[in-house]
């Protein structure tokens, strides 16, 4: 053969070459197609059949052919709860109207009334109440009332009493004892809020501190003059001072004024019947000296009330309701009665409630109050107190008794934890346990038991 051919032969030899590897990639793109075709079938007769077989469950659910249940019987309609209504104090006062001054003084108790019983709840602090139970010294006196309360709730942690003649009664309830120089807070109050009265105002009086005769109440200086502050004034319980302050400072419209914004002649809304504390005030200007400065027998005012008044200058000018009882429940243990918190109106200013405050420290450091709390910047717990009060002493016309006022507060205002305490001691022969003593018992242990639980609480918590 030539090479032309040759060349020819070749030539188809190559063309036969592509036509195969062409057909054979036809071959294999075929087979794939074929291959997601038959998969596709197979995955829209799975789809039919499945939705063929869901239609066949959820038929039988939605023919004749349901599966029977068993039978059971109607449940009736819930019926609606009537929800209990809760007692006003007045519903109190008339359920408590028989309970004994023993009952008081417990943390619970029981009491039946038309038949039905109920589960008292008090707001005592158990602690502090029975310590000042049994603190009580009674062998020389006729009545002890003492009231300790949290001044911002109002709630009573301690109400502990002694009456001689009438074991059965409440002495922190009564307005038998007139107030003396603690009715001072309300005159100085008065002179700060609205005569522009400062404690480091001087103001001058003659005689004695102690006394009040018409001839100590002329209103000018002469050579018998004493020139002191109103903050010792205050302290050393200067009767002078606030007779002058009442009678030409202030007059009686407005030291009755001021008296009504603090209480008296006011019921006062409790759980439990009690006295309101009385005041009478006239223009005749003796009397009105008298009154001003609590030197009279007329104004009278219970140990509860004074622990009010102390309230209102420690919460920056308002006075809070007190309050006795925190609930009551009926033997279902449905709540019949629960306390609520409500501050009463501003009686004065916040400016003028903290210096009052003060002017009552300074009766602590250097004034009627001292020898009462002697030593206390030593104490390990009164030491790290804030500790202000107002004493009060006058005798009754016979002389036979002897009326001891303390009201005062401790507070510690880094842990914002503060008490008050009222104290009424009336002596007669001799003089027992004064009432500045009961005050600072009632303030340390009280505070010996919070700082107590306070160390224990963070131990736990550090320890944990």
């Amino acid at each position: 053969m030539g090479s032309s051919s040759v060349r020819l032969e070749w030539k188809d030899y190559q063309v036969r070459l592509r036509r195969i590897a062409t057909s054979r990639r036809r071959a294999r793109r075929m087979r794939r197609y074929l291959g997601v075709f038959l998969l596709l079938i197979g995955a829209g007769f799975w789809v039919v059949s499945g939705s063929s077989c869901m239609s066949s469950v959820l038929s039988r659910f939605h023919t004749s052919e349901k599966i029977p249940k068993a039978e059971s019987s109607p449940v009736p309609p819930e019926m609606p709860v009537k929800p209990v209504r809760l007692m006003d104090k007045a519903e109190v006062r008339g359920l408590l109207g028989g309970a004994t001054t023993a009952d008081l003084s417990q943390k619970r108790f029981d009491i039946s009334s038309n038949g039905r019983n109920y589960h008292v709840t008090t707001t005592l602090d158990s602690s502090l109440q029975n310590f000042m139970m049994k603190s009580l010294n009674p062998a020389t006196v006729r009545y002890i009332g003492i009231v300790a309360m949290e001044p911002s709730t109002g709630k009573v942690l301690a109400m502990a009493g002694y009456d001689r003649l009438n074991p059965s009664a409440n002495p922190c309830l009564n307005n038998i004892y007139p107030a003396a120089s603690t009715f001072k807070i309300i005159t100085a109050s008065a002179a700060v809020d609205r005569c522009n009265f400062y404690p480091e105002t001087t103001v001058s009086f003659t005689g004695g501190k102690h006394t009040l005769y018409k001839s100590q109440l002329i209103n000018k200086t002469s050579r018998y003059s004493q020139k002191i502050t109103l903050m010792d004034s205050f302290a050393q319980s200067v009767n002078p001072v606030f007779a002058k302050i009442g009678m030409y400072n202030l007059g009686g419209p407005l030291l009755e004024q001021y008296a009504d914004s603090f209480g008296f002649n006011k019921s006062i809304d409790f759980e439990v019947a009690i006295q309101p504390s009385v005041l009478s005030v006239d223009n005749e200007p003796f009397h009105l000296a008298e009154v001003s400065c609590g030197y009279n027998h007329v104004t009278a005012i219970t140990p509860l009330h004074g622990a009010m008044i102390v309230s209102g200058i420690l919460n920056r000018g308002a006075m809070t309701e007190p309050s006795i009882v925190d609930h009551i429940t009926d033997d279902k243990g449905d709540i019949l009665y629960r306390s609520q918190s409500e501050p009463l109106k501003q009686v004065v200013s916040p400016r003028t409630s903290e210096i009052i405050a003060h002017m009552m420290e300074a009766t602590i450091s250097s004034g009627t109050g001292r020898r009462a709390f002697r030593g206390y910047r030593k104490d390990h717990i009164l030491s790290r107190l804030e500790i202000g009060g107002k004493t009060g002493t006058i005798d009754n016309q016979t002389h036979e008794q002897h009326y001891d006022w303390f009201i005062g507060f401790a507070a510690n205002r880094s842990i914002g934890k503060k008490i008050v305490v009222s104290v009424v001691v009336v002596h007669e022969k001799f003089l027992g346990t004064r009432s500045g003593q009961y005050g600072r018992m009632a303030m340390k242990q009280y505070f010996t038991e919070y700082f107590a639980d306070r160390k224990s609480h963070t131990a736990n918590k550090n320890h944990g």
